[in-house]
């Protein structure tokens, strides 16, 4: 007795990368990987990665967006990325792991660069009477003491280390993106929305996940979402303090592009 067979509908893993990322418990790439090598592993028609991250760590970046890459050639499956509010920083080190990036039309891509910011408190401290006392062995060991006059030697120092790591930046999304980059200083930490983000060759256009994949799978395709799962701590709000503090940065973060 034979049985008809029904053919199977295209399934399209979509893969939730939100927040800042960091190397704790927020956007990292231990925190992620399990989530992407299953994505990967049901063998989808296509991946999707939806974005929403003022960026973050560049080491962590550079680590979730290599994996996602890996097993995007081992398995030969293409990889699309969506922004939503915001792909900046590493967060758009993330969206150029797609091999085409869509956005909303207010959506928030770029600041490709590298940023220090601390606070000053010596004069604070003076007129309080309190002196800072500091013994290191190596001259750099006291690099960007907040609580010491701030030297040209830390600026030129930290300038130092912030190069190697911007043209690290420069290269992923030159040899991710190729001659689609307009012929403008995109490099210079600059942050565009949506259209002009077409424009200037760091996204692909104007499009929504469901609606883009359909168009491109077809009616039928399926979506299969991957995203963190809160530990049983969190469930039972016994890390509110961490959460609120995660909460925070990422709010900060956010802040300075505006949204």
């Amino acid at each position: 007795m034979q049985f008809p067979i029904f053919p199977r509908k295209p399934t399209v893993a979509v893969i939730r990368l939100q927040g800042a990322i960091t190397s704790g418990r927020g956007l990292s790439d231990a925190a992620t990987a399990p989530l992407i090598e299953r994505a990967f592993a049901k063998k989808p028609k296509a991946v999707a990665l939806l974005i929403n991250s003022p960026g973050g760590s560049p080491v962590q970046s550079s680590l979730i967006a290599a994996r996602i890459r890996r097993l995007a050639e081992e398995k030969q499956i293409p990889v699309h990325a969506f922004v939503e509010d915001m792909a900046a920083s590493g967060g758009y080190w993330l969206a150029c792991a797609g091999d085409d990036i869509w956005v909303d039309p207010s959506s928030i891509l770029g600041s490709i660069g590298v940023i220090f910011a601390s606070f000053g408190f010596p004069e604070l401290m003076a007129r309080q009477g309190i002196e800072r006392r500091v013994v290191t062995a190596g001259t750099s060991k006291s690099l960007a003491d907040p609580f010491l006059p701030q030297r040209a030697q830390d600026i030129d120092r930290l300038k130092a280390i912030q190069a190697p790591i911007h043209q690290a930046f420069i290269d992923h999304v030159k040899a991710r993106r190729g001659n689609r980059l307009a012929d403008a200083d995109l490099f210079n930490a600059d942050v565009w929305v949506g259209s002009q983000a077409v424009q200037m060759g760091l996204a692909d256009g104007v499009a929504h996940l469901v609606p883009k994949m359909k168009a491109l799978y077809g009616d039928k395709v399926r979506f299969q979402v991957f995203g963190p799962k809160k530990g049983l701590l969190s469930r039972f709000g016994l890390n509110l303090a961490e959460d609120m503090l995660q909460t925070v940065e990422e709010r900060l973060m956010r802040a300075g592009f505006g949204a």
